[in-house]
């Protein structure tokens, strides 16, 4: 069997997985990718006192504005997850998660930590893509009326996802020295850029789901670290996380790459 054969093939089953799971996809990519939102408004309220000592030591801003971050936070995510699984105001909802997103970033000093910070711009991509499907949602309903074809702002929200979701895996990137690593490095960058690209971007993002869950459970579960531990926080946060650009992934696969691709291109051709 040649490579183009083997290509061929695996295109296929993706297709068919694509045709089992289309009525369940877009709601399972929808809860992955509010996990980290749900887990970290949950914890705002079991770990209220430590986060808001937190942010009154880092920023000196006194009692009352430190609680007003901890409460912002918990019904600034808590509410969005509501919002976005019931699929009522999911615009709305998803720039008050960008919000979120921007208002950790400075409090926690993401910023100047590059790891954190291209994680949290990849669950930005997550967002964005979200708010790509809340836009066709929302034309579905003039069906019937003439179109000048696909808007502008969706594709060009479709292609920052994409782009914004494949700085996850650049922080998978192991530079070390032995095979496996290697061999691994080469084939995730070689799947980010299809990603990226949005060429043959089903097959590609379905690989990617695949790969990055079997290193999420492998190497973040925080289940078998008691919860005592520092480490256990640290690995559920990631874990988390990881979990939610999943569910970015799995919107790339239900919906597609959207216009601004290679794949949409080639239909031109």
């Amino acid at each position: 069997m040649g490579q183009e054969d083997l290509m061929n093939t695996a295109e296929d089953v993706a297709d068919q997985f694509l045709r089992v799971t289309k009525q369940y996809l877009p709601h399972l990519a929808r809860l992955c990718l509010i996990s980290t939102f749900l887990e970290d408004g949950i914890r705002m309220w079991f770990q209220w006192n430590e986060q808001r000592d937190y942010i009154e030591a880092t920023w000196s801003c006194g009692y009352f504005l430190a609680t007003c971050f901890v409460l912002l936070n918990l019904i600034g995510q808590l509410g969005g997850c509501v919002l976005i699984l019931s699929r009522n105001f999911v615009q709305y909802a998803c720039f008050g998660l960008f919000g979120i997103i921007a208002l950790q970033t400075v409090a926690y000093s993401i910023l100047w930590d590059l790891k954190f910070l291209m994680r949290n711009l990849a669950l930005g991509g997550g967002l964005l893509l979200l708010l790509a499907e809340s836009r066709s949602e929302g034309k579905s309903m003039f069906a019937g009326v003439p179109s000048m074809g696909e808007s502008s702002p969706k594709q060009y929200m479709q292609l920052g996802g994409r782009v914004l979701l494949v700085l996850m895996f650049m922080t998978l990137l192991h530079f070390d020295s032995n095979f496996f690593s290697i061999l691994q490095n080469m084939v995730g960058t070689a799947l980010i850029i299809l990603v990226a690209i949005g060429f043959k971007t089903k097959l590609a993002a379905l690989t990617l789901v695949l790969w990055l869950l079997v290193i999420n459970v492998y190497f973040n579960a925080f289940w078998t670290i008691p919860a005592y531990k520092p480490m256990h926080d640290f690995l559920k946060y990631d874990f988390f996380q990881t979990t939610s650009v999943i569910g970015g992934l799995l919107l790339v696969v239900a919906l597609g790459p959207g216009g601004v691709s290679m794949d949409e291109k080639k239909k031109e051709w």
